[in-house]
């Protein structure tokens, strides 16, 4: 028997999270990166999607968009994209931890991960409650400037499609960093089998990139007018 076909065979017979369609634990990594990267695409064209609108509304009212767009919490929001940006780097750090066999690293590095996760939801809904108290909730309860009112809701509906949805994507994170959590915690995460927590980090990654930006187009963008 061949090495090749030796190594193939030792890998079916003794490691259990090998699916029976793959040769080896490699090839069936390289499946599962491919099938995240495309699922990716499909988000990337769903949120792109969701930008082209509120560019082409924001064309449109250029000066409601920017008198809304003042009525955002530029702290919270900043404060909010340094919590992301922090947890992409303690995500990047439990991929190197799982690649290396450091479980208790990992284990920790998962754990900070979801801490910052929850924390960047926490905020978000303290956001969302400080517009619902201003009114700013699009309805039949909406106020803003009289002369910028329908316009002023365009932009707060796009304001909570937008970072709705990507809350969820959050919510969805957190429920996956569990499932790793929990992986790790049994031992089934090994140097030789680290893929789930590899691909969770991309959808991790993705996530927090979305939020990039999210924060200028929706905080930044049109406040000096």
């Amino acid at each position: 028997m061949s090495p090749d076909a030796a190594g193939h065979a030792s890998d079916h017979a003794h490691h259990p999270a090998l699916a029976h369609h793959f040769d080896n634990l490699a090839q069936q990594s390289e499946a599962a990166t491919l099938g995240m990267w495309v699922f990716l695409v499909t988000e990337v064209l769903f949120f792109g999607g969701l930008f082209v609108t509120y560019a082409v509304y924001r064309r449109l009212y250029p000066v409601a968009f920017a008198a809304a767009s003042h009525e955002l919490d530029v702290m919270l929001g900043g404060i909010n994209t340094v919590v992301l940006i922090t947890s992409s780097l303690t995500m990047a750090l439990g991929v190197h931890a799982a690649q290396t066999g450091e479980r208790k690293r990992l284990m920790a590095f998962l754990a900070v991960t979801m801490i910052l996760g929850a924390a960047f939801l926490g905020i978000k809904s303290v956001e969302y409650y400080h517009k619902f108290v201003e009114h700013h909730l699009p309805g039949p309860t909406f106020q803003f400037e009289k002369e910028h009112l329908r316009h002023a809701q365009i932009f707060f509906s796009l304001y909570f499609i937008m970072t709705g949805l990507h809350a969820l994507h959050m919510v969805i994170g957190l429920g996956i960093m569990l499932v790793m959590f929990w992986l790790a915690w049994r031992g089934a995460i090994t140097p030789e089998y680290y893929s789930p927590i590899e691909i969770s980090g991309l959808y991790w990654h993705f996530v927090d990139i979305v939020w990039i930006f999210l924060f200028p187009l929706l905080y930044l963008l049109g406040r000096h007018g």
